[in-house]
């Protein structure tokens, strides 16, 4: 289904002093613009897209056009959550970001540390890094989603957000150190450019990690930018 025509001229007429989590909110394919770019949606959302363009020399302009092009050849599974009830949010978080990462985090733990004990020799100081990052982020995630689920998301649901300032200022933190996290392990892998040495387990280490990057964006964007903001409001 293409988008209303009004739906378009409403995003070409968006100024760039617009924060980066309002325009991902409302128009959800621009996270694949920002993530193309290496924009930061999700714990930066709260910035104005000319303020960060500026910094990483990029031409706001520009992104609000490639924005629009992409909004232009949206399909449905282009999914809006910043009008759905929050109880329907919360369970489109737990079904695609907190039921997969219990599994696919500890695969990678095991394939991070399989490639360790192989490959050493070849890199040993990146890999070692890379493996003890990667334990403390799964670490973290596990104790931050186990929060969410035992706490903050029942406070929500039982419309007492607005007494969640406390839980979500903990989560929005812990959702900064993933963050940094994050960034460090895309900077060991050099982007995920797989090595030329690369065996079968390495390959799949990287583009699980890479996996995780993307979805770890989109979660925290729905959480940072609509979630929270929307909980505290109701």
């Amino acid at each position: 289904m293409s988008p209303r025509k009004d739906e378009r001229s409403r995003l070409i007429t968006l100024h760039p002093e617009i924060n980066i989590g309002r325009l991902a909110a409302e128009y959800p394919l621009a996270t694949k613009v920002f993530a193309r770019h290496g924009i930061d949606f999700c714990c930066g959302g709260g910035r104005p897209l000319r303020e960060v363009c500026r910094e990483q020399d990029l031409n706001a302009d520009e992104i609000l056009e490639e924005i629009g092009r992409e909004t232009a050849q949206k399909t449905a599974s282009a999914e809006r959550w910043d009008h759905a009830p929050l109880g329907d949010l919360i369970i489109h978080i737990l079904a695609a970001y907190h039921r997969p990462l219990d599994e696919e985090l500890p695969r990678l733990e095991a394939l991070s540390r399989r490639v360790l004990e192989v490959h050493r020799d070849k890199q040993p100081e990146m890999l070692s890094e890379l493996v003890s990052v990667y334990a403390g982020l799964k670490a973290d995630l596990e104790d931050h989603m186990g929060k969410e689920e035992e706490i903050l998301f029942p406070m929500i649901r039982q419309g007492q957000g607005m007494m969640a300032d406390g839980p979500i200022a903990m989560m929005e933190e812990e959702h900064e150190l993933a963050g940094a996290a994050l960034k460090r392990l895309r900077e060991l892998t050099n982007g995920y450019q797989v090595p030329e040495e690369a065996c079968n387990s390495w390959r799949a280490l990287w583009q699980g990690l890479a996996w995780l990057e993307e979805s770890l964006h989109q979660h925290i964007h729905l959480e940072n930018n609509i979630l929270f903001p929307r909980a505290l409001e109701e």
